[in-house]
Order: C-alpha cells, then sequence, then structure tokens
C-alpha cells in the first residue's frame, strides 16, 4: 500500500504535492517522491525514509512547475532506497509514473522491454511501466497508457506524466483505489480524499477498469478501453482525522476491513494462473534443499508467534516435516538444536522485533538456513534472512496487530503448499483443493464483515466482565490464544485461552456463574470432543459465546449464543475464525472508552529485549 497525489493547474505543484504526501504517509514511509515539469522539463527529486528527507533535498533545489506527481512508498519490489523510490522513469527521462499496487506479469515484460534495448535501473515492478508506455508512445499519453494496461496483469492505480505533454495527466485505477479532486482551473489525484481534502471537497471515485484524463480545465472519465463515462461527484463531508481512516472511527477497525485486500494481495501472482499450484519466486531456496530439511523452527513474539503455532500445523500436516514453535525471547537460551538442514523461519510484522532478530543471528551463527515472514521490505530481518516471503498488508497503524497476523497466515499457507509441491507430500489434486479454498478467503472474509454489527452487543456485555475465557482444540487452540491477547491489548479485560482437553486439568475451577468462554469449534474432526468441553463450563454456569461452521449444528445446540463463519477446509479456518474475534476486541475497548488504536503501555514494534 502506497500512496498516490498529482496535481494540474496554475499553483507550484511542489508544495502540494508535499502536502498531499504528508496526508498519505499513513500508507508508507519507506521514500518519497515527486516529479514536476519545470522550464527545464520533466524534474525527478526523490529520498529514501520520510517525507521530511524529500521536503530537505526540495528546500535546497526546488521544481517550480504547475503540474506533477507525487509518491509515498512502502516498498514491495526492491528495498527501500533512493533508486527504488518513485516516481519511475524510461532511459529517456521523458516520461514519469508513480504507481500503487502490484505488477505480477512484471518479469515477462521486462525481459522483452529488455530486448528490445531498454534498460533498468531499479529492483522495482514499477519502473517497467515507464519504460511500457515509453514503448508505446506514439504522439498522444492516453492511448500510450490505455495500450500498456492492457499488458499488464496486477493491481494497479498510477499516475502518468510525459513532457511531450505536460498539460495532460492521465490516472488509471485497477484494484487498487484512486480517486480525481475537482477544483476551479485546477485538479487532482489521490489515492485517498485526504491527500486533497485541504483543497477540494469534490471528487470523483474510479472504480476499477476505469482512468481519467485531467487538464487544468477539466477531467475525462472513461473505461480503460476508452469509453467515456458520466458520473455524479460526491462531496466530501468528512474531516481529514476520518478521512484518513477511510471514514472508519479508528485505525483498527479500517484495517480489520483492510483484510479482504491483504489476503488477496499476498496472494498476489505466487498462485500460478491455472490455480493449481503456488510458485514462490523470490526464494532461493533449493528443490534439494528442501528434500533435506529434517526439521523446521518457527520463531516469532506476540500475535506474530500465534501465526507461528498455525504454520506449524500447516507445514507439519502439508509437508510432513516435523516442526517447532518458539517465542523468540526464549530460542538462543535454550541452546536449540539447530543443524545445517534446519529450516529457521522467523516472524515478524516490522522486521525490527529486537528477540527474533537476534534468534535469526544465532540461527545463522549454527548454519541454518534462514527465512523470513515479515512486512516490511528491507527492514532489519528482511535483510539478514537467506530468503524472504514478503506480506503485502500495507503499513498497519493500530497497535494491535489485524491484517498483519492474517496475511502471516497466508504467507504460512502458500509456505505450507510449496514446500509440499517440492517434497511430493500432497496430490495434485489435494493440492488443488487447498488452493481453490485459499482463493476464497477474502470474498469469505467480506462476508463476515457484512456481520460485523452481529457483535456489538455481544461486545458490548462483554466489556462489563473483569475475565473471560477462549478455549478451542487443535488450530482453534491456536486462533484463541491470539483472540485473548487482542483482547487483552485493548479492552484490558483479563483474559486467557486454554486448549479445551485441559479444562478438567485445573482451568474449570476458575469457572464461576456468568463468566463468559469464547468457545471456538471450527475443527469438524475435534468437533465432538469441544462441544463436551463447552457442556463442562456450562455445567459450572459460564455463558457461552461459540464460533461456528455454517452448516455445523451440533456446537448450536450447547451454546448460549453463535456467531457462524462461512464453511472451509479446517486447515484454512484460522483466517475466517481470527475476524470476529478482532471486531469483539474491537467493540469491547470501544464500550470501555479506551483509546483502541494506542493501548496503554505497548508499542507497535519492539525494538529492544
Amino acid at each position: 500500500m502506497c500512496g498516490i497525489v498529482g496535481y494540474i493547474g496554475k499553483r507550484n505543484s511542489q508544495e502540494i504535492l508535499l502536502e498531499g504526501l504528508k496526508k498519505l504517509e499513513y500508507r508508507g514511509y519507506d521514500s518519497a517522491g515527486v516529479a514536476v515539469y519545470t522550464a527545464n522539463g520533466l524534474e525527478i527529486k526523490k529520498a529514501k525514509g520520510r517525507i521530511a528527507n524529500l521536503e530537505s533535498k526540495l528546500e535546497e533545489t526546488p521544481l517550480n512547475g504547475s503540474v506533477g506527481i507525487g509518491h509515498t512508498r512502502w516498498a514491495t519490489h526492491g528495498k527501500p532506497s533512493d533508486v527504488n523510490s518513485h516516481p519511475h522513469t524510461d532511459n529517456s527521462m521523458k516520461f514519469s509514473v508513480v504507481h500503487n499496487g502490484i505488477i505480477e506479469n512484471y518479469i515477462a515484460l521486462k525481459e522483452e522491454l529488455t530486448a528490445k534495448g531498454h534498460q533498468f535501473v531499479s529492483e522495482t515492478d514499477t519502473e517497467v511501466i515507464s519504460h511500457l508506455i515509453a514503448d508505446l508512445y506514439e504522439g498522444d499519453i492516453l492511448k500510450a497508457v490505455q495500450k500498456a494496461v492492457k499488458q499488464m496483469t496486477g493491481a494497479f492505480a498510477l499516475g502518468v506524466l510525459t513532457e511531450y505533454e505536460p498539460d495532460r495527466l492521465v490516472a488509471v485505477r485497477q484494484a487498487s483505489p484512486l480517486i480525481i479532486g475537482i477544483g476551479e482551473g485546477e485538479n487532482f489525484i489521490g489515492s485517498d480524499i485526504p491527500a486533497i481534502l485541504e483543497y477540494t471537497r469534490n471528487v470523483f471515485i474510479l472504480n476499477d477498469g476505469e482512468m481519467a484524463l485531467l487538464t487544468r480545465d477539466g477531467v475525462e472519465l472513461m473505461t480503460l478501453e476508452g469509453n467515456f463515462i458520466s458520473r455524479e461527484m460526491f462531496h466530501v463531508d468528512w474531516d481529514i482525522v476520518t478521512a484518513e481512516k477511510a471514514g472508519f472511527d479508528h485505525f483498527m477497525l479500517k484495517e480489520i476491513y483492510d483484510q479482504p485486500k491483504a489476503y488477496r494481495d499476498t496472494m498476489g501472482s505466487r498462485i500460478a494462473t491455472d490455480g493449481r499450484t503456488v510458485t514462490l519466486n523470490e526464494l532461493s531456496i533449493t528443490a534439494e534443499a528442501i528434500r533435506n530439511i529434517s526439521r523446521v523452527h518457527i520463531v516469532a513474539c506476540g500475535t506474530a508467534y500465534h501465526a507461528g503455532m498455525v504454520g506449524k500445523y500447516v507445514i507439519e500436516k502439508m509437508a510432513r516435516i516435523p516442526v517447532e514453535t518458539d517465542v523468540a525471547s526464549e530460542y538462543r537460551y535454550r541452546s536449540p538444536i539447530i543443524t545445517k538442514d534446519t529450516l529457521v523461519i522467523v516472524v515478524s510484522q516490522s522486521g525490527e522485533t529486537a528477540d527474533t532478530l537476534a534468534a535469526l543471528r544465532e540461527a545463522k551463527r549454527c548454519g541454518a538456513h534462514v527465512m523470513a515472514i515479515t512486512n516490511v521490505v528491507g527492514s532489519s530481518v528482511a535483510r539478514e534472512a537467506d530468503d524472504i516471503i514478503t506480506t503485502w498488508a500495507g503499513p498497519e497503524i493500530a497497535v494491535a496487530s489485524t491484517k498483519a497476523y492474517t496475511s502471516q497466515l497466508i504467507a504460512f499457507y502458500l509456505l505450507g503448499i510449496h514446500l509440499a509441491q517440492t517434497i511430493g507430500t500432497q496430490t495434485e489434486s489435494e493440492i488443488a483443493e487447498m488452493i481453490s479454498a485459499l482463493k476464497q478467503l477474502p470474498e469469505q472474509v467480506e462476508e463476515i464483515l457484512a456481520q460485523a454489527e452481529d457483535l456489538k452487543a455481544v461486545a458490548e456485555e462483554m466489556a462489563k466482565h473483569d475475565n473471560l475465557f477462549f478455549i478451542g482444540r487443535g488450530l482453534d487452540y491456536a486462533v484463541a490464544l491470539e483472540g485473548s491477547l487482542k483482547l487483552k491489548e485493548i479492552s484490558y479485560i483479563h483474559s486467557e485461552a486454554y486448549a479445551a482437553g485441559e479444562l478438567k486439568h485445573g482451568t474449570l475451577a476458575l469457572i464461576e456463574d456468568g463468566v463468559p468462554v469464547i468457545a471456538l469449534g471450527t475443527q469438524l474432526e475435534l468437533l465432538e470432543k469441544t462441544v463436551s468441553n463447552i457442556k463442562e463450563v456450562k455445567a459450572r454456569g459460564a455463558n457461552v459465546l461459540g464460533i461456528a461452521v455454517e452448516g455445523e449444528h451440533e456446537l448450536l445446540k450447547s451454546v448460549d449464543s453463535t456467531f457462524v463463519i462461512p464453511k472451509t477446509l479446517d486447515v484454512l479456518s484460522p483466517a475466517l475464525s481470527v475476524i470476529p474475534l478482532q471486531l469483539l476486541s474491537y467493540y469491547a475497548s470501544l464500550a470501555r472508552g479506551n483509546d483502541v488504536d494506542k493501548p496503554r503501555n505497548l508499542a507497535k514494534s519492539v525494538t529492544v529485549e
């Protein structure tokens, strides 16, 4: 998730672009840049790091012009650096592009363009777009962009500017958000409304498969094929703070609702077009090395550790390799048995978690191959690992992790399938079935989110209690741990999660009349035993909310209330069952009057041991 802004009018575009980028910095802060048409032609300034770094460069050598595009980056292809920053250009420096999204076929396009003599300087997929447009240009930038997007697959929002036609600015949306701001003698583009809200409240919201041609005096909307569109203008009555959250009351709620997109983006080009195989081309580990793996260690902290617990189950089930999960702060102090045939997987949203980084270094010192699952390209973990699976969830602002956690689950599913394909532990039909179910998850999450209001009253009742318990078996236990952590983090309710089969070993002593218990029953092979455990807590007075699977009625008979998730494969259910738990935590925190996005005593990234 990156931020795009563009301007065409009579004012100094540099100032408008910078202010717009500052409003979009929550979308990405690895690097930033602008392209402005000046008296000297198309000029570009960009800088790694925060927008303040770009601003310092522009103070030294300003870009004076009234048309330009800008970008704040959240890296997906290529580490954060000046050269990988947007805007990107072609070899002639006459065409400039800013891009939000992922071009899935950029490698094939790059090879074709290289064969024609194009020379590339960055590691990004975006640079391919500028070269492709330049290659197709025949005097009309609009037509060149239309031809280019026909050759591109993936998700993209684009702002395109050429020195040859400085009075025209082209915007494109395909599965990545983009809006057009309408002013008096000036017009704007932006990834989100905050970018342009200071200058206009009248906008067109582009739909997928649409584009716009902007001049100083007007805007033309059209399909990617060039058919003109008539659309009613939308008047924004939000304030800027609300606009940054896309109309949601809190970043956490916005990020919960971001999850369908995060699922799709993390799967991205990693699922073959035939839908029957996973291709993790970013991995350097060889097929032979995979077949020689004797054990896997998954090492992480907090929410990432809970994702690792799901990862353990997935890899053992799919690839039949023994897996240990470890809390990173304990890992290197127990003298773990690590050999050259050990695969160590470290998981960290930020890629800067101190304990996880220390565990990574210990594993490398012992000769293990280290793979990182992280949301931040260019982070310390990403730089030091031998291999990286990037979760393309985009920046996560709220301290309590939601979309970063579920994107880690998607990464583990993809990795489990990849290992199984390589080793041969699953049949082609079994793999195809799992991939088919995996691809359905985003829509199933949307179904759950459509029922969010159903959980609000339940959460408000929960918020009246000081103690609460989660129970589940198998993968449901792993999800219970994450649900319990979310609730503790932001509602400050004392909450514990237990493997349901352990109730009789002491936990039942804590159950008394009226105590809320959330029981997960999505693992159908274990459902009968889970129902038995529910009856045990019910007999002692607990008030039980059951998280059940559509069409399975046995659990419904044993609980006080239920929330039903769509049916999927048991192994994939954590990617669905955690969503209502996130919503319950959010609404419970809200009911208690807490600061949802910034819970007390906690930080987003733990960078000290």
